[in-house]
């Protein structure tokens, strides 16, 4: 019961978050959308029971975050001189690897982290394994035991709460 109502009132701060709206209407509608979803959760049956939470530390938030940023300014810097100068050559390319990560928390932030980078989007996760749709042949090299699927497999070891 109490995950059910901490995920509740999470949904229903998100949506108070994006919608910057606040007339009693509104805040109605977020609210019975907040617990619509909460509803469908259930009913699929894909709510966490193992009772493990995930927190994710402020040393975290402070290392990783803000190094994704960067490389998501450059990236964005790398597709714009590519679309601008034709002389830098866009190659398609589709790369299979195999992840540091071992959990799915582990797996979903790399594979975000990958599609919020510019040129890159990750179009299949499996346990031990990602496919990865890149601009340029340069990008899909930079994928298989890049910076990034070390810092994030460091953030996924320093992720879950140890229980008793």
């Amino acid at each position: 019961m109490f995950y059910s109502l901490s995920a509740l009132l999470g949904l229903f701060a998100f949506w108070l978050l994006l919608s910057g709206i606040y007339t009693p209407f509104l805040l109605a509608t977020g609210a019975a959308g907040a617990l619509a979803v909460l509803l469908f959760v259930h009913r699929m049956d894909r709510f966490d029971h193992q009772g493990r939470p995930a927190q994710l530390g402020w040393r975290s938030l402070f290392s990783y975050w803000p190094w994704l940023g960067k490389e998501i300014v450059v990236s964005a810097w790398d597709v714009s001189r590519r679309i601008v100068d034709r002389r830098l050559p866009i190659t398609p390319t589709l790369v299979r690897f195999e992840p540091l990560q071992t959990s799915e928390l582990g797996l979903v932030i790399h594979a975000n982290s990958i599609t919020l980078t510019p040129g890159t989007i990750t179009i299949e996760v499996r346990k031990g394994e990602m496919l990865v749709h890149a601009l340029s042949a340069s990008g899909a090299a930079n994928l298989a035991g890049s910076e990034m699927d070390r810092r994030v497999a460091t953030l996924e070891r320093s992720t879950f709460v140890e229980s008793d």
